[in-house]
């Protein structure tokens, strides 16, 4: 919690980072660009400045990678804020996005999708549809007439994960391996290299949409983390807030997942991160989230991109770089607990 001693400084310096990162991400690449110019040439519709770059340097920016890092910066957001969400409702702090079926189902509605019409918008409607679905079942596992126990959603959340994931494992297997096959692999694996407008606006509006709502019951989400007795004593409803939240969560998981395929590890390890940081609280956890999640992801398609000659799927890098980080919080928090 020593970073709250100063919560001026901690906040600016979280948003300079990101800033400084953003910076870095358009200017790092096959074809560098110098930082100063990425500047000017972001700033010469705002400011009247002398033209120092090339239409070349100007294309690459604007064109190329300006949406991918938007894009970048939108999913690590949206799914930093969905893990610090879902670890609060359901009080488990390995819960994520993947654990509760939302990315499987997901992905199944997408691979549906492709093995059906290609990549184009029917991706999009499999993925929200597939997503949707997932909840669906999720929410239809639990004792009628009652809401379920945390646990129980919990359980039933791996249990239609496990079932999509072994259907897109049959998809998979049955798809033609010249025409869909390798296309099929690279976005389950996930990747930011299609990247571009309408994909970025998509992916926005649905992420500030739902993140807006989920922000918005932040104070809801510290009443479930106490537990649904504790909760409705103070006047909260658990199972109506926990489908609104689960609902919101679906939408920004569904359009992550339908413009850059699955992308696992970032809510799970970003969210305990910040509570490291910042300390339980969602008032304070959930916008933490959201600032280092982005710049987590930032990184990782960095890496991505520019560490070898072939371009890396971006879902590999974070699971690379996001296991031994959960490794090394698992084991600080086995520490405090030994010491306790």
């Amino acid at each position: 919690m020593t970073a709250l001693r100063h919560p001026v400084l901690f906040w600016s310096g979280l948003a300079l980072l990101l800033a400084g990162l953003t910076l870095y991400a358009l200017a790092a690449g096959r074809y560098p660009v110098p930082p100063a110019r990425v500047v000017a040439i972001l700033s010469a519709g705002l400011f009247d400045t002398a033209r120092t770059w090339s239409p070349t340097e100007q294309m690459v920016v604007l064109v190329v990678r300006l949406p991918r890092v938007l894009m970048a910066i939108t999913t690590g957001a949206g799914l930093a804020l969905c893990g610090a969400a879902l670890q609060g409702v359901f009080r488990n702090p390995l819960v994520g996005p993947q654990t509760i079926g939302l990315s499987a189902g997901a992905s199944l509605g997408g691979v549906a999708a492709i093995l059906a019409w290609g990549f184009g918008p029917g991706v999009t409607v499999g993925a929200f549809a597939g997503a949707a679905g997932a909840l669906a079942a999720v929410l239809a596992m639990q004792p009628r007439g009652r809401v379920a126990p945390v646990l129980t959603l919990v359980l039933a959340g791996i249990v239609i994960g496990a079932f999509c994931s072994a259907l897109v494992g049959f998809i998979t297997f049955i798809a033609d391996p010249e025409t869909k096959l390798p296309a099929l692999v690279f976005w389950l694996l996930g990747s930011l290299a299609t990247a571009g407008w309408p994909g970025l606006a998509l992916a926005a509006a649905c992420t500030l949409a739902a993140g807006a709502i989920v922000l918005a019951m932040r104070w809801r989400i510290n009443l479930l983390s106490l537990g649904d007795d504790e909760a409705r004593a103070l006047g909260c409803a658990p199972g109506r807030d926990r489908l609104i939240l689960l609902t919101a969560i679906c939408i920004i998981v569904a359009a992550q997942v339908a413009v850059s395929g699955v992308i696992g590890w970032v809510g799970l390890v970003v969210p305990n991160l910040a509570r490291l940081l910042v300390g339980a609280d969602h008032r304070r956890l959930l916008p933490a989230s959201v600032l280092i999640g982005a710049a987590f992801m930032l990184v990782a398609d960095t890496l991505a991109r520019d560490l070898t000659a072939a371009e890396i799927p971006v879902g590999i890098v974070t699971a690379v770089v996001g296991t031994p980080v959960f490794a090394l919080l698992l084991h600080r928090a086995a520490a405090r607990g030994r010491a306790a």
